[in-house]
Protein backbone atom coordinates (compact mmCIF):
# COMPACT_ATOMS: atom_id res chain seq x y z
CA UNK A 1 0.00 0.00 0.00
CA UNK A 2 2.78 2.32 0.86
CA UNK A 3 4.63 1.99 -2.50
CA UNK A 4 1.25 2.37 -4.45
CA UNK A 5 0.59 5.72 -2.51
CA UNK A 6 3.59 7.23 -3.12
CA UNK A 7 3.87 6.01 -7.14
CA UNK A 8 0.40 7.88 -6.87
CA UNK A 9 2.11 10.77 -5.21
CA UNK A 10 5.00 10.78 -7.99
CA UNK A 11 2.56 10.59 -10.98
CA UNK A 12 0.26 13.32 -9.64
CA UNK A 13 3.46 15.60 -9.00
CA UNK A 14 4.71 14.63 -12.25
CA UNK A 15 1.70 14.98 -14.34
CA UNK A 16 1.62 18.86 -14.32
CA UNK A 17 4.80 18.49 -16.76
CA UNK A 18 3.27 15.81 -18.84
CA UNK A 19 1.25 18.34 -20.98
CA UNK A 20 4.26 20.62 -21.69
CA UNK A 21 5.93 19.84 -25.41
CA UNK A 22 9.20 20.73 -26.03
CA UNK A 23 10.18 22.16 -29.17
CA UNK A 24 13.63 22.97 -31.23
CA UNK A 25 14.18 26.26 -31.99
CA UNK A 26 13.86 26.77 -36.05
CA UNK A 27 17.78 28.33 -36.52
CA UNK A 28 16.38 30.14 -39.34
CA UNK A 29 13.86 32.29 -37.74
CA UNK A 30 15.42 32.44 -34.28
CA UNK A 31 17.65 34.82 -33.69
CA UNK A 32 18.87 37.29 -30.68
CA UNK A 33 19.62 41.21 -31.68
CA UNK A 34 21.54 43.75 -29.63
CA UNK A 35 21.45 47.65 -29.94
CA UNK A 36 23.97 49.76 -28.44
CA UNK A 37 24.66 53.64 -28.77
CA UNK A 38 28.06 54.46 -30.30
CA UNK A 39 28.92 57.93 -28.48
CA UNK A 40 25.29 59.53 -28.81
CA UNK A 41 25.45 59.18 -32.63
CA UNK A 42 23.98 56.23 -33.52
CA UNK A 43 22.54 52.89 -32.18
CA UNK A 44 24.22 49.78 -34.09
CA UNK A 45 22.76 46.51 -33.79
CA UNK A 46 24.62 43.01 -34.22
CA UNK A 47 22.87 39.31 -34.37
CA UNK A 48 23.48 35.88 -33.54
CA UNK A 49 21.37 32.71 -34.46
CA UNK A 50 20.58 30.95 -31.59
CA UNK A 51 19.49 27.14 -31.35
CA UNK A 52 18.31 25.71 -27.97
CA UNK A 53 14.98 24.04 -26.91
CA UNK A 54 11.65 25.13 -24.89
CA UNK A 55 9.68 23.42 -23.59
CA UNK A 56 6.28 25.75 -23.31
CA UNK A 57 3.27 24.22 -21.65
CA UNK A 58 0.40 26.26 -23.28
CA UNK A 59 -2.30 25.47 -20.39
CA UNK A 60 -0.10 27.02 -17.88
CA UNK A 61 2.83 28.71 -19.35
CA UNK A 62 4.62 29.37 -15.74
CA UNK A 63 5.37 25.59 -16.01
CA UNK A 64 7.30 26.70 -19.09
CA UNK A 65 11.11 26.57 -19.58
CA UNK A 66 14.06 27.49 -22.05
CA UNK A 67 17.47 26.59 -23.04
CA UNK A 68 18.98 28.45 -25.84
CA UNK A 69 22.77 28.48 -27.40
CA UNK A 70 24.17 31.26 -29.23
CA UNK A 71 28.01 30.93 -30.80
CA UNK A 72 29.36 34.18 -30.10
CA UNK A 73 31.98 33.92 -33.19
CA UNK A 74 28.94 33.88 -35.56
CA UNK A 75 27.99 37.42 -34.34
CA UNK A 76 27.10 39.77 -37.39
CA UNK A 77 27.21 43.52 -38.08
CA UNK A 78 27.19 43.99 -41.37
CA UNK A 79 30.55 45.56 -40.86
CA UNK A 80 33.37 42.60 -41.29
CA UNK A 81 36.36 44.52 -39.44
CA UNK A 82 33.38 45.33 -36.71
CA UNK A 83 32.46 41.71 -36.35
CA UNK A 84 36.45 40.81 -35.97
CA UNK A 85 36.64 43.69 -33.70
CA UNK A 86 33.87 42.42 -31.40
CA UNK A 87 35.40 38.71 -31.49
CA UNK A 88 38.74 40.05 -30.11
CA UNK A 89 39.73 39.93 -26.88
CA UNK A 90 38.87 43.97 -26.31
CA UNK A 91 35.18 42.63 -26.02
CA UNK A 92 33.70 39.35 -26.53
CA UNK A 93 37.12 36.95 -26.29
CA UNK A 94 35.47 34.21 -28.69
CA UNK A 95 38.68 31.95 -28.84
CA UNK A 96 38.24 32.05 -24.96
CA UNK A 97 34.31 31.95 -24.45
CA UNK A 98 33.01 31.06 -27.95
CA UNK A 99 29.15 30.00 -26.31
CA UNK A 100 26.83 32.35 -24.31
CA UNK A 101 23.69 30.38 -22.70
CA UNK A 102 20.65 31.37 -21.14
CA UNK A 103 19.11 28.81 -18.73
CA UNK A 104 15.66 29.60 -17.45
CA UNK A 105 14.12 29.05 -14.12
CA UNK A 106 10.84 30.85 -13.64
CA UNK A 107 8.18 31.98 -15.51
CA UNK A 108 6.57 35.28 -14.09
CA UNK A 109 3.66 37.93 -14.62
CA UNK A 110 2.12 36.22 -16.97
CA UNK A 111 -0.50 38.35 -18.40
CA UNK A 112 -2.41 36.64 -21.76
CA UNK A 113 0.30 35.86 -23.64
CA UNK A 114 2.69 37.89 -22.09
CA UNK A 115 4.92 36.63 -19.59
CA UNK A 116 8.72 37.53 -17.53
CA UNK A 117 11.00 34.22 -18.57
CA UNK A 118 14.17 34.90 -15.76
CA UNK A 119 16.94 32.73 -16.06
CA UNK A 120 20.79 32.19 -16.05
CA UNK A 121 22.59 34.14 -18.88
CA UNK A 122 26.40 33.20 -19.35
CA UNK A 123 28.50 35.40 -21.55
CA UNK A 124 32.26 36.23 -21.52
CA UNK A 125 32.28 33.22 -18.65
CA UNK A 126 30.03 35.19 -16.37
CA UNK A 127 26.83 34.80 -15.56
CA UNK A 128 24.29 36.57 -14.16
CA UNK A 129 20.44 36.97 -13.83
CA UNK A 130 18.20 38.59 -16.48
CA UNK A 131 14.40 38.44 -16.84
CA UNK A 132 13.41 38.31 -20.79
CA UNK A 133 9.94 40.42 -21.55
CA UNK A 134 8.21 37.46 -23.55
CA UNK A 135 4.96 37.46 -26.24
CA UNK A 136 3.90 34.57 -27.14
CA UNK A 137 2.96 35.37 -31.07
CA UNK A 138 1.23 32.35 -31.64
CA UNK A 139 0.95 29.02 -32.31
CA UNK A 140 -0.40 26.91 -35.25
CA UNK A 141 1.01 24.91 -38.10
CA UNK A 142 2.92 26.88 -40.16
CA UNK A 143 3.12 26.98 -43.88
CA UNK A 144 4.46 23.57 -44.24
CA UNK A 145 1.59 22.30 -41.55
CA UNK A 146 4.51 21.71 -38.95
CA UNK A 147 3.26 22.79 -35.98
CA UNK A 148 5.14 26.40 -34.98
CA UNK A 149 5.56 28.50 -31.38
CA UNK A 150 6.39 31.82 -31.96
CA UNK A 151 7.63 34.43 -29.29
CA UNK A 152 9.19 37.49 -29.15
CA UNK A 153 11.18 38.93 -26.20
CA UNK A 154 12.97 41.68 -25.20
CA UNK A 155 15.54 42.55 -22.33
CA UNK A 156 18.51 44.91 -21.00
CA UNK A 157 21.54 44.11 -19.59
CA UNK A 158 24.94 46.01 -18.27
CA UNK A 159 27.96 44.52 -20.53
CA UNK A 160 30.06 45.59 -18.14
CA UNK A 161 28.04 42.62 -15.49
CA UNK A 162 29.63 40.70 -17.74
CA UNK A 163 33.48 41.47 -18.02
CA UNK A 164 32.90 44.03 -21.41
CA UNK A 165 33.72 47.07 -20.40
CA UNK A 166 36.08 48.45 -23.13
CA UNK A 167 35.28 51.71 -24.28
CA UNK A 168 32.52 52.72 -21.63
CA UNK A 169 30.76 55.19 -21.54
CA UNK A 170 31.12 56.14 -25.12
CA UNK A 171 29.93 53.64 -26.14
CA UNK A 172 26.99 52.42 -23.95
CA UNK A 173 26.99 50.43 -21.33
CA UNK A 174 23.80 49.12 -21.76
CA UNK A 175 22.72 46.94 -24.43
CA UNK A 176 18.90 46.03 -25.12
CA UNK A 177 18.31 42.73 -26.72
CA UNK A 178 15.89 41.81 -28.91
CA UNK A 179 14.92 37.94 -29.39
CA UNK A 180 12.79 36.15 -32.06
CA UNK A 181 12.21 32.50 -31.73
CA UNK A 182 10.08 30.26 -34.12
CA UNK A 183 10.40 26.68 -32.75
CA UNK A 184 8.64 23.52 -33.52
CA UNK A 185 8.03 20.28 -31.81
CA UNK A 186 11.30 17.95 -31.32
CA UNK A 187 9.12 14.99 -32.36
CA UNK A 188 9.01 16.54 -35.86
CA UNK A 189 13.04 16.63 -36.31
Amino acid sequence: MKKYLIALGLSTALSGFANAETYNLESTHSYVEFHYNHQGFSNPSGKWMATGTINFESKDITKSSANITITVGDIVTGVPKLDEHLKSGMFFDVKKYPIATFVSNKVSNVQGKQFDLTGQLTVHGVTKPVTLHVTQNKLAPNLNDTQTAGFSATASLKRSDFGISNYVPAVSDEINLNIEIEAQPAATK
